[in-house]
């Protein structure tokens, strides 16, 4: 394997393995801040050694012992926490690189990423900076994706991470799941992170690849320890339910050459029945309650709509538009309302949504968001406004960063540039 091929499997192991290895750290030295610091300093190690020696069998538990040993080596440095020298060394050996840690890294994860989650999520930080963070250390999103996700420019997102990183240590906030009293608080945030997470690998901000089914199975996971952490919230069993219902599309969004298959023209019968049954289970625990149904809920009533629909013609659009309004009521998003506009135009025809879209094209936070230009376009081009439509879909093409979306939206736009519907 040449040095370039090994580069680009130390990006992709980074990428799956960086959350793990950064809780992995963190619960040792109890400090998340200083525990990602020693991530990238083991990612440095790999870059500088890998092409020499080769990628080793279990790159995260490499990465996460070369941390620990760069955690012993900044203890030494401080002259402090000697107890802690001793028992980290134990662990790793003083001679010798060799220990095997697969079985301990393996092991701790769940709990691991859980407590990192939840300090990441401490209330010393605002909301905005508790998710921003979390994506970086959990999800190891690079910062540009993550200000995409949010919807603010690159300087702000990194401001914001750097602040969050410093308050936390300033704080001394302690590593770990809160108590059952001070859990509520945080269940929000904990809650946006974990969605936030799904949807960055369900459908990528950046970079050549349509999906990170890395993350997808990374934010399921944490959805289904939630679920056992806490029980009795409603929400957590809402978030659950649509994160197995929306996994169960994995396989078919993406064809044999990895271009996007969109929801309408996936194979169906390919949908992953179990999933989607474990999806249905979870939206009765969070129906259970007397309350109103909160915004995952009925996200997840939108996406079993589809689930249970064997056939794109047999979807309830008309249920799907009504439950879109109902969470624009929740939880009010231009994003809501967007995702409004096209079950408004299933239901009631392209000119209907067309006019619910259309009153979102002056609104601050979706100036750079492409999907609402590809969703005009789409509209446009149901209409037979082709000229219109190839001007929509161009703009869509520009503000998007994933490499394989582009792709797709240029093809659109030259379709409707000749005056003939889209091809895919």
């Amino acid at each position: 394997m040449g040095v370039i091929e090994v580069n680009r499997a130390i990006e992709a192991v980074w990428r799956i393995e960086s959350g793990r290895v950064i809780a992995a750290l963190a619960a040792l030295v109890r400090d998340v801040g200083w525990a990602e610091e020693l991530a990238q300093d083991a990612l440095v190690a790999a870059l500088e050694q890998w092409p020499r020696d080769g990628v080793p069998a279990n790159p995260g538990a490499w990465l996460t012992a070369v941390g620990k040993r760069r955690a012993i080596d900044g203890i030494r440095r401080r002259q402090v926490q000697d107890r802690k020298v001793a028992e980290l060394g134990h662990d790793l050996g003083d001679e010798t690189f060799t220990p095997d840690f697969d079985a301990a890294f393996e092991e701790r994860i769940d709990d691991d990423l859980l407590r990192l989650i939840f300090t990441a999520c401490h209330p010393v930080l605002t909301p905005q900076a508790r998710a921003a963070l979390t994506l970086r250390m959990i999800g190891g999103l690079k910062t540009e994706e993550i200000a995409r996700a949010f919807l603010v420019p690159e300087p702000t997102m990194a401001q914001r991470i750097t602040r969050a990183k410093k308050t936390l240590a300033d704080a001394k906030v302690p590593f770990e799941v809160p108590g059952v009293a001070e859990r509520g608080e945080r269940l929000a945030s904990v809650l946006e992170v974990i969605y936030l997470i799904f949807n960055e690998g369900y459908a990528a901000t950046a970079g050549d690849d349509w999906m990170r089914p890395a993350l997808c199975e990374d934010a399921l996971r944490l959805a289904r320890v939630l679920q056992r952490l806490m029980p009795d919230e409603p929400e957590v069993h809402g978030l659950a339910a649509l994160l197995e219902v929306q996994a169960s599309r994995t396989q078919t969004r993406t064809d044999a050459n990895g271009e996007p298959v969109l929801l309408m023209e996936q194979d169906r019968r390919r949908w992953d029945r179990l999933l989607i049954r474990r999806g249905l289970d979870a939206l009765e625990l969070a129906r259970a309650g007397d309350g109103p149904a909160g915004s995952y809920t009925l996200q997840a009533e939108i996406a079993a709509c589809h689930a249970r629909a064997r056939t794109p013609e047999e979807t309830d659009w008309t249920r799907i538009a009504a439950s879109y309004a109902e969470l624009a009521r929740v939880a009010p998003s231009p994003v809501v309302e967007l995702n409004r506009a096209v079950a408004v135009s299933f239901a009631d025809g392209p000119a209907a949504g067309l006019e619910v879209a259309r009153a979102l094209v002056d609104e601050p936070a979706l100036a750079r968001y492409h999907l609402l230009p590809t969703v005009i376009g789409d509209l446009l081009a149901k209409l037979g406004r082709y000229d219109e439509a190839a001007a929509e879909f161009t703009r869509a093409a520009e503000l998007t960063g994933n490499e394989r979306e582009r792709a797709l939206l240029r093809d659109r736009a030259a379709d409707c540039a000749r005056g003939v519907p889209p091809t895919r």
